[in-house]
């Protein structure tokens, strides 16, 4: 068991940024790294959580392929932080430390802002989804009234309208009222105009019999009873009262005539206006429900479509639209919110925020080893990459002396050609002239003996000889002829027995013999020397 779970501490002190073999020279150092590990480990966890929520909101994906996608995020963050606390060694100037500082924790803010969201939101969804409803149901109004006043669909109300009318027409058949034409209106407002005026007429002249009665009774009026003056006053005014009552009640049974005949011509009209109605509402009816039709299907397309996507508004960014709504809302909300991201927050700041304060201590134990290890693994591979260099230096003046090696020899062997090309070239002309001043001497011999032997030869004898004067013999002459050339082994021409033999004949002294090709250039190499 304890050496299990001081496996499991050496792996959180390798996560940490740890050397095991300097962690043994300096063991009061492993805490500190194991306590970086197990931080490094919880800020991954934290970011696997993260990762699986915001892809479960967003993608609405399966909560296993969620928590997948969260482990491979989790596993980037956990090195990215491992990068920071490993790039920042420990450094005696503080300069350089908050240089170092600076750019890490600018970074790890934006990872743990980036992490602590999701977690947050997660918190939080409850009131967030209820929020996000009621953002939902407002939205919805906007785009409706929107499209109530878009110019593309202004006409659907009068269109509504219209085919309404023409089909109200079609069902009634017309519908045309004759009492609405203009004339029967007409007539008929001249009859209540007469109508009226014979009711008032009426009512006068029945006021006036009735005061006219009354004088004669002697009930009203000068109470005198009987025909007086005040009677035939009132009798002669009630008489006048009917003249006019007669003639409006004449006027009124003409208004009456002229209604009826107004209504007649009214009714006959209105029975072709209703067939021509019927045809128009029917050929107009066809073209106006097609446009209403056409028109009402794109705005109910453009609707639907709206509310598809309105309906699939959930994701991150809606979310935290929501979240400030509900934390501008209630301001409680926003607080604990606030509190809760700092608090995710701090957590993945924790591992750059303490190894930033480390370095800003006094180097430990571990540090100073780490310096002279370092050091000592630097010198090391200096030393090697010299071994290395003068191995390769070594190598390459070899080759450069076997280069000179092969060209020396090379030049060498071109300069012993050309001097055997140059002796052969002269052993050829020395054997041309040769030839020729053999065949001269052997002419001149030959008419030296004629002429000598022609006097003193006698029966039986061979000529002699004689060496001293240059000439021989003929089959002497013929022996040395035939005899084999000296060509030296290096090109070098030794002089022919047979040119000896002529030149001791002529009394000339005998050549040396030159030295060979091989001879010649030691020769000149050791005269060089």
């Amino acid at each position: 068991m304890r050496a299990r779970t001081r496996r499991s501490g050496d792996q959180l002190a390798v996560l940490a940024g740890a050397r095991l073999d300097l962690l043994q020279v300096a063991p009061g150092a492993r805490a500190k790294y194991v306590a970086l590990g197990g931080v490094l480990l919880s800020t991954g966890g934290l970011a696997v959580l993260s990762a699986a929520f915001a892809v479960h909101m967003t993608l609405g994906a399966w909560w296993p392929v969620a928590l997948l996608i969260g482990l491979g995020w989790g596993l980037v963050i956990v090195n990215l932080d491992r990068m920071l606390l490993v790039g920042m060694g420990h450094d005696r100037s503080w300069l350089r430390n908050v240089a170092m500082a600076v750019p890490r924790l600018g970074l790890a803010l934006v990872l743990g802002t980036v992490i602590s969201t999701p977690l947050t939101l997660q918190v939080f969804h409850r009131e967030i989804e209820a929020t996000m409803l009621t953002m939902q149901a407002e939205a919805a109004r906007e785009f409706t009234a929107e499209l109530d006043a878009d110019v593309r669909y202004a006409q659907i109300p009068a269109l509504r309208q219209q085919v309404a009318d023409e089909q109200a027409v079609i069902a009634s058949g017309g519908g045309t009222d004759p009492n609405a034409d203009p004339r029967v209106v007409a007539a008929q407002a001249d009859r209540d105009g007469k109508q009226a005026a014979y009711d008032a007429a009426s009512a006068q002249s029945a006021q006036l019999a009735a005061k006219a009665q009354c004088e004669l009774d002697g009930t009203c009026g000068s109470g005198t009873a009987g025909v007086g003056d005040a009677y035939v006053s009132a009798a002669t005014a009630a008489g006048q009262q009917a003249t006019v009552r007669d003639a409006a009640k004449a006027a009124l049974d003409a208004a009456d005539a002229a209604l009826a005949q107004a209504r007649t011509s009214a009714e006959r009209d209105a029975e072709s206006a209703d067939a021509r109605s019927v045809a128009q509402a029917q050929s107009g009816l066809a073209g106006d429900q097609a446009d209403l039709k056409r028109l009402t299907a794109a705005r109910d397309a453009e609707q639907a479509g709206f509310e598809a996507e309105n309906a699939q508004s959930t994701g991150i960014l809606a979310r935290l639209e929501a979240m400030s709504r509900l934390s501008d809302d209630r301001p409680l909300v926003g607080t604990a919110h606030l509190m809760l991201f700092l608090l995710f927050l701090s957590v993945e700041l924790l591992p750059v925020v303490m190894k930033v304060l480390l370095n800003f201590a006094e180097p430990a134990a571990y540090d100073r080893l780490v310096q002279l290890r370092e050091a000592e693994e630097v010198e090391g591979e200096e030393i090697r990459r010299e071994g290395r260099r003068r191995a390769q230096q070594a190598r390459a003046d070899l080759v450069v002396a076997a280069e000179t090696d092969r060209m020396a020899r090379e030049l060498l062997d071109r300069e012993l050609a050309a001097r055997d090309e140059a002796a052969r070239a002269a052993e050829e002309a020395a054997r041309r002239k040769q030839a020729k001043g053999l065949s001269r001497v052997l002419r001149g011999l030959g008419s030296r003996a004629a002429s000598t032997l022609r006097p003193s030869r006698g029966a039986g004898q061979q000529p002699a000889v004689d060496r001293r004067d240059g000439t021989v013999d003929t089959g002497e002459l013929e022996r040395l002829l035939a005899g084999p050339s000296g060509i030296g082994l290096w090109g070098t021409t030794p002089i022919d027995p047979a040119a000896e033999v002529l030149r001791e004949a002529a009394g000339r002294p005998a050549v040396p013999a030159p030295r060979s090709g091989q001879d010649a250039v030691l020769a000149g190499g050791r005269a060089e020397r």
